[in-house]
């Protein structure tokens, strides 16, 4: 569910129209539902409610300041995975002992920040980065707390460039090796294992997987204990998908994944934390575009948008559907036609949908893309020198600018040029 509703034909966000924000703010632009965002939070909170738990939110699906401030002030954590992120967390007033650090690639600066600043573990991915923990939190006087990521070999039977569990992907320790390297941790100083990590792929839409990754966290859990380790926490990641396409069946809900941890994990009486960030963000927030062209083609019509694909990557980069729908509904039984709906980036990926049917649109009006909340604002660039689009947050009948479009001058007077030119 969320909060972008049509109301007599006009698109709102919560009880602000969508054509209003455009007036003020330009287009294209992203817009986020606050009641939305609270919603989706406090559907994961309410399904771990049976055992003690934290739910942080995954940073990298969206970062803004504005909606870390209003999940934080809910009681939400945060899951990081890079030093800017940490800093963006605890600018937003999130307190380090909610902050946990994932990442396959920490350096030493990263681990320093976060042991100053206040850390609730650190998920370690790899022996090279436990012994370079070990090194900065001996340096420093100080035990760094750390769960270690297991690789459980599972098939997340997702997007192959979101998958994290198979043996080949990047992610966590061959969880065959978990005993090795846990009593590697332990013989380490600096260091204080606390717990287990697991995370297998983003935008599942099935839960037998993350049933088989979770089977194997409870007997390597009891295999620890059994070796001496002291495991009280397990984090089992996030990765819980969306429906993109209505109409397409549903991905389970937070309170079937919530019975599956207590069913696979409950009687260890560990604390669960989870990392979820596309259910919480994606369907909290639209992508508003507006039609700079009809082109007529040989055998198609294009509608040109001023949104591209530096602006949302998701259709390019991984194939990615995201309904396309008018703010301003046609009359009932007005006839569709078939569009190629593509942005003004010299480049022929830069489309979001092929042979799409939308109703008939001329020059100037305004379309949005749905669940675009999670990995669109995060993910854009300045390619072809446009801008970052603004950022919007809705809460009730109030609208507020989050992050505003840079002018021409501003981004290019980022750039400096050397006094010898």
């Amino acid at each position: 569910m969320d909060h972008f509703l049509y109301r007599d034909g006009n698109l709102f966000a919560e009880d602000v129209a969508i054509a209003d924000i455009a007036a003020a703010v330009g287009t294209p632009f992203y817009v986020y539902s606050s009641a939305t965002l609270l919603r989706h939070f406090k559907l994961f909170d309410d399904a771990l409610d049976w055992t003690d738990h934290l739910v942080c939110f995954a940073m990298k699906s969206l970062s803004n300041q504005a909606v870390l401030k209003l999940l934080g002030d809910t009681g939400a954590g945060m899951d990081v995975v890079s030093g800017g992120e940490y800093a963006r967390a605890r600018a937003a007033g999130v307190p380090g002992d909610r902050i946990v650090f994932s990442g396959v690639g920490k350096t030493k600066e990263e681990m320093r920040m976060a042991l100053e600043g206040g850390i609730r573990q650190f998920n370690v991915e790899s022996e090279p980065e436990m012994k370079a923990l070990s090194d900065v939190a001996s340096s420093m006087g100080v035990e760094a707390p750390i769960t270690i990521r297991v690789n459980p070999d599972v098939d997340a039977k997702t997007h192959a460039k979101i998958a994290t569990g198979k043996s080949e992907n990047k992610f966590g320790i061959p969880i065959s090796r978990g005993r090795e390297v846990y009593a590697m941790a332990a013989a380490l100083p600096g260091l204080k294992v606390i717990g287990i990590d697991v995370h297998i792929g983003s935008q599942l839409t099935e839960l037998e997987p993350f049933g088989l990754a979770y089977e194997k966290v409870a007997e390597l859990t009891e295999a620890l204990r059994a070796d001496g380790h002291e495991i009280k926490r397990l984090d089992l990641g996030g990765g819980l998908g969306i429906p993109y396409e209505q109409g397409n069946s549903r991905p389970p809900l937070p309170t079937e994944y919530g019975a599956l941890i207590r069913e696979k994990v409950g009687h260890l009486g560990c604390e669960i934390e989870i990392e979820p960030g596309r259910l919480v963000s994606g369907n909290a927030g639209l992508l508003v575009s507006k039609v700079i062209y009809v082109k007529e083609g040989e055998d198609r019509e294009f509608l040109i948008l001023d949104a591209a694909m530096n602006d949302l990557v998701r259709p390019a980069m991984y194939e990615a559907h995201h309904d396309i729908v008018p703010v301003i509904e046609a009359p009932i039984g007005t006839e569709y036609v078939p569009y190629d709906i593509v942005g003004p980036v010299c480049e022929s990926g830069d489309t979001f949908a092929k042979g799409r049917q939308m109703q008939p649109l001329q020059d100037g009006d305004l379309v949005a893309f749905r669940s675009a909340g999670a990995y669109g604002a995060v993910m854009s660039s300045e390619y072809n020198s446009r801008p970052l689009i603004p950022e919007v947050l809705v809460q009730g009948d109030q609208f507020a600018v989050i992050r505003a479009r840079p002018t021409f001058d501003e981004m290019i007077n980022r750039d400096t040029i050397p006094e010898w030119l």
